[in-house]
């Protein structure tokens, strides 16, 4: 009988530590510590060196994706958003969402360059490979802007009926832009910036992170508690996933076909790809509340998320916690 207790016991313990294992094998490998105030929004790597660009307050704070040590800074960004790398002409964006501006900076020195004056509140900004334009999601005056590099000025701008939360391009010229207050993306043409289309996500709401597979032409949209995939040929809904609470960022690795959603509740929502239109949630991994955005570096594969410690809320409070002061850091998730 003593043999018959120890058998199930230990077989009890095999499988919880079983269970324990993450499918995919990523955890939080690192944290680099940043002690300066400020809130964040996005994070970018750069595809030409081993420098990870992050907002933080009124500066980006430039580290070593590798070690964290700090590289530089870029000054004068009340309010930063975003981070875009326009490789050819070897400069660098910010998207200053108070001043109404973006900063550009050469990417070998981060000297700032000069800055440019776009809609109001610019938030998410990318590179538009298509076009070569740098974009920029106008949150507050709901459209988006269109700034010429080689003229270092906006040069048009596009309505797009609500708040534009964040923008990717097909390649090929097409435009796929997150209205988060509309529930709805929103297709556009680069070569004549116009709208071509308008699709809704329904019954998903909130749509914030946004990534595309070129390979099988669908769009991910991290939304609030559901990831939607949407054909972007047609703008169908193709299914959605659940993912965790107060998502605020998605990337897509098209090696190993996996879609990451960072959401604000300190968990990384993993699916995968198996074809065009099936996809499976493979695991939620623990990070930490408050790590809501995310960036990948394509090289590493490693996932990187910032965050800060936070204040313990208070009942019935509304809104996010605060943070404490001098606790920002990113989380690097790998393997």
């Amino acid at each position: 009988m003593k043999l018959r207790l120890l058998y199930f016991a230990l077989m009890s313990i095999a499988v919880t530590q079983c269970f324990a294992q993450t499918k995919t094998g990523f955890k939080i490998i690192k944290t680099f510590h940043i002690a300066s105030a400020g809130g964040w929004d996005y994070l970018e790597t750069c595809p030409v060196n081993d420098n990870i660009y992050v907002s933080h307050g009124t500066q980006v704070n430039i580290l070593n994706k590798k070690t964290g040590d700090s590289v530089g800074i870029i000054e004068n960004t009340t309010g930063v958003h975003g981070i875009a790398f326009d490789v050819a002409n070897g400069k660098g964006y910010t998207s200053n969402g108070r001043l109404n501006n973006v900063t550009v900076f050469d990417i070998k020195t981060n000297k700032v360059l000069t800055q440019i004056a776009t809609g109001q509140n610019p938030d998410a900004i990318f590179y538009e490979p298509f076009s070569k334009k740098i974009i920029t999601c106008n949150g507050r005056s709901k459209n988006l802007g269109i700034i010429d590099p080689a003229q270092n000025k906006t040069i048009d701008s596009i309505a797009v009926g609500g708040k534009p939360e964040t923008a990717v391009s097909d390649g090929e010229g097409k435009i796929f832009v997150n209205i988060e207050d509309k529930n709805e993306i929103v297709a556009i043409d680069a070569k004549t910036f116009k709208v071509l289309a308008h699709y809704s996500i329904t019954p998903a709401e909130g749509p914030t992170g946004l990534a595309y597979d070129k390979q099988t032409k669908r769009l991910f949209a991290g939304c609030d508690k559901l990831m939607v995939v949407l054909n972007a040929e047609n703008g169908k809904v193709v299914t959605t996933l659940p993912i965790g609470d107060g998502c605020d960022g998605l990337v897509f690795d098209a090696d190993s076909k996996n879609i990451y959603t960072s959401n604000g509740d300190g968990t990384l929502t993993v699916i995968h790809e198996d074809a065009a239109d099936k996809y499976t949630v493979t695991e939620n991994i623990i990070t930490k509340k408050g790590a809501r955005t995310i960036t990948i570096d394509k090289v590493s594969h490693l996932l990187y998320l910032p965050t800060a410690d936070l204040e313990a809320a208070e009942p019935g409070a509304k809104g996010r916690p605060k943070m404490i002061p001098g606790s920002f850091q990113i989380l690097v998730v790998g393997k």
